[in-house]
């Protein structure tokens, strides 16, 4: 089969990472250890066959292909292995154990718990917070926390792929592939507002507005609380896309009082520093998880109120944070996806990538402009060009295309 084999390379890795610091919105495909190949296709015993039709480009992967990755993340994965884990695609056998058939529309929730390695569960699965997993380096499979991360399970830029079978989910019919490869994208960003989902009158500052800001931005708005969204966007594409979402409002905020201002607070002049604000957002959904980013959530959130990283961020450097302790704030973290408690349910935990599912199909979620690009896997390198350079390309979501 043909697929998109990232090999492991130091040198090319931080080759990569050099060029990314002088040239952060290029892709250098030379130096990226990506190719693509002719490789066998082997899953895991009991792992059921698929053929992918769409597979999006996860912000994983850019940070892979940059060099940006965490070395604490290391162990968590092993190589070489097949990228790609934002999938659609269909059935290539029966699989009566989930009432299906061969050629039925899947998605593929893509973390690697105890369940897909044979193991019992550990105390986070058991809990159905199975994204917390403490078994990814153990049992059947390589360590790996995720489809496309890991040696033997293969992600999705490829002619073939697998899943286990308690990863696969139907496509609800009537639902369109361009819609249901957003569904990994959107759980992501689902997990973090189910877990903190803010009390109604408050104010909510999402900063970012990539796809999973975008998504942040919907799901706070589907799920019919009453509060306050504002966001804070780079692009003009970007912002027309969080208002056709529901954003309040939308705001550059490049500076900390244009930031004070936008939220109704008051801005505080300082003589170093910048300036702080007081009385600003309750909480704070960082889309972004860099430095600057950090720094101006902190010092946007109002006493006692909570931040939440939601972008997948590696190292932060200059970072003041006083406001950390004098405002009593709360800080939290989000990975992938598990159960959340619903909020039109009462708080009952539900499957968060089956809640995607639904909101994707129920026609009330916009997904207009969200899957920006579509690229065959031959494109490659034009593909992740695109994903790198979202101001030239006007890029959101792009994903290749293997119909």
């Amino acid at each position: 089969m043909q697929a998109l084999l990232y090999r492991r390379s130091v040198w090319r890795y931080l080759a990569c990472a050099a060029a990314a610091r002088l040239a952060p919105r290029r892709f250098f495909p030379s130096l990226a250890p990506l190719s693509l190949e002719t490789v066998p296709f082997d899953p895991p015993k009991g792992w059921l066959a698929l053929v992918p039709r769409l597979c999006g480009i996860c912000g994983s992967d850019l940070g892979l292909l940059r060099g940006a990755e965490s070395p604490l993340l290391e162990p968590y994965a092993s190589l070489p292995f097949i990228l790609g884990h934002e999938m659609v695609a269909t059935l290539a056998e029966d699989a009566p154990g989930l009432g299906l058939s061969a050629g039925a529309r899947v998605v593929v929730e893509p973390g690697l718990p105890c369940q897909t390695r044979n193991l019992p569960p550990c105390r986070s699965c058991r809990e159905g917070r199975y994204n917390r997993c403490e078994r990814f380096l153990d049992g059947e499979l390589p360590p790996g926390s995720f489809l496309g991360f890991t040696r033997r399970a293969g992600g999705a830029m490829a002619t073939r792929t697998a899943a286990h079978p308690s990863r696969i989910l139907a496509v609800p019919e009537g639902l369109g592939d361009e819609e249901a490869v957003l569904t990994d994208s959107l759980a992501s960003a689902l997990q973090p507002v189910l877990d903190h989902y803010p009390a109604d009158g408050a104010t909510v500052l999402v900063i970012g507005a990539g796809i999973v800001g975008q998504h942040v931005v919907r799901c706070l708005k589907a799920l019919g609380g009453d509060f306050r969204v504002l966001v804070a966007a780079r692009h003009g594409r970007q912002a027309e896309l969080a208002r056709a979402g529901g954003a309040d409002e939308v705001i550059a905020a490049r500076t900390r009082l244009e930031l004070a201002e936008a939220l109704g607070a008051r801005y505080l002049p300082t003589t170093l520093g910048g300036g702080n604000i007081e009385g600003g957002a309750d909480m704070v959904f960082d889309c972004v998880g860099g430095s600057r980013t950090f720094a101006d959530a902190l010092v946007a959130l109002a006493a006692g109120g909570r931040y939440v990283m939601v972008g997948a961020g590696a190292t932060l450097t200059g970072v003041d944070v006083s406001s950390l302790w004098f405002r009593e704030l709360t800080v939290a973290g989000s990975s992938g996806c598990a159960t959340g408690p619903d909020p039109r349910r009462g708080g009952e935990r539900v499957r968060t990538y089956a809640l995607a599912l639904e909101l994707l199909a129920s026609g009330a979620y916009p997904t207009a402009g969200l899957l920006s690009h579509l690229f065959p896997l031959v494109r490659w390198r034009e593909a992740f060009g695109a994903a790198f350079d979202k101001r030239a390309s006007g890029s959101v979501k792009v994903a290749f295309d293997l119909r």
